[in-house]
């Protein structure tokens, strides 16, 4: 058997978590132990917590957290007082570590036993994911949740080309299955104004904010036929860019007006053929938050083929994954907001009504959460 110490807010730091207040859905006191728990300090003063019962199976991040920690020694004593924790004790016990690696207990020894039990007057710190480590958890999620739709996109690709190829309606599936699995454990989405959606198979200029790369995933959880926009480097990606590549995706290289043109020409060619278009006007993330200039190429296309925009509010995004720091995931929820279409045949005009629109209702949005907090 072998202990080590150190500071406590080291070890928060190796394992990259948080300890914040009490949340009683996500730990879960085991009173009674088992016969494979006997080895652990006395009951007396030890809160045994259970990790696979604490967090919650449909929970990605609890369930690799679960598996991550099987890693870690069994024993883990947090040595606390009443002002807070001093420093924690591992301890490896190779024979618990054999005898029982699927249960995957952290054994917490601190002077405040009891703080579990419903009547105690003391709280019990919840172990939370920090922000890195839903990161790793999403990045991970995400390309498990893409290998059955990309494969599927592989064998199909082929008929597509044949029976639909402008994409209009083969592929709407499959984006929107792909996005939903990947952001279902770490953010909810609320959508408001779904009324506002053209028909299905209604061509369309779409329009947004533009403020984290998550972007995307919101919006193809409508389930919507518009070919987005991207840079020209991300098509080189293994896997999400051949998968952009079979989507129809449209590739543009910044600073490059005559790319920009092509790309243009493109987009009032899948609409002419009944397909509907995406554009982040903003041509790139917003790193305030506050809403930039408008770029006019989404607006000619509406302009010219005659369909309407449909302008398009994101709100969170940028604070659940900031322009700048990709490796992260924060806490919280996404709101998206379709507004009625906009038509008309002068590009300025609707480039004008467009922002105006999202820019609006930015301001109501921060006004809200204003007064909520």
């Amino acid at each position: 058997m072998l202990t080590k110490s150190l500071p406590v807010s080291k070890f928060e730091h190796f394992l990259d978590l948080c300890v914040t207040s009490q949340r009683e859905s996500v730990l879960r006191i085991d009173e009674q132990p088992t016969s494979r728990q006997e080895e652990s300090p006395p009951l007396d003063d030890t809160i045994l917590l259970r990790l696979n019962d604490a967090m919650p199976h449909h929970d990605i991040v609890g369930m690799l957290l679960s598996f991550f920690l099987a890693a870690v020694p069994k024993f883990l004593h947090i040595k606390a007082s009443r002002e807070g924790e001093s420093r924690c004790y591992f301890t490896l016990n190779q024979g618990f570590n054999r005898s029982n690696k699927l249960s995957r207990y952290i054994v917490i020894r601190s002077q405040l036993a009891g703080t579990g039990i419903l009547d105690a007057t003391n709280s019990l710190s919840e172990i939370k994911p920090s922000p890195k480590f839903r990161g790793v958890c999403f990045y991970g999620m995400t390309v498990m949740a893409g290998v059955l739709p990309f494969g599927i996109l592989i064998v199909a690709h082929p008929l597509a080309l044949i029976f639909d190829p402008y994409k209009t309606k083969f592929y709407n599936l499959i984006p929107k299955l792909w996005a939903t699995a990947s952001i279902a454990p770490f953010f909810d989405i609320e959508l408001e104004g779904l009324e506002n959606l053209p028909p299905q198979n209604a061509p369309a200029v779409y329009v947004s904010n533009h403020q984290s790369i998550i972007d995307f995933y919101p919006l193809l959880t409508l389930g919507r036929s518009f070919k987005f926009i991207g840079k020209n480097t991300v098509f080189l990606y293994p896997g999400i860019g051949w998968a952009m590549y079979i989507l129809g995706m449209i590739p543009v290289k910044r600073m490059d007006i005559r790319s920009h043109l092509e790309a243009v020409r493109r987009c009032m060619d899948l609409v002419r053929n009944g397909a509907s278009v995406f554009f982040f006007p903003e041509g790139t993330r917003s790193k305030d938050g506050k809403l930039g200039d408008f770029k006019k190429g989404a607006f000619t296309v509406a302009a010219k083929t005659g369909v309407p925009v449909i302008p398009m509010t994101l709100i969170g995004t940028g604070e659940i994954m900031p322009a700048g720091m990709e490796h992260v995931v924060n806490s919280g929820s996404v709101k998206l907001i379709i507004h009625k279409p906009i038509k008309g045949n002068d590009p300025e005009i609707l480039r004008q009504l467009a922002r105006n629109t999202i820019l609006d209702t930015l301001s109501i949005e921060a006004q809200k959460k204003k007064r909520l907090s």
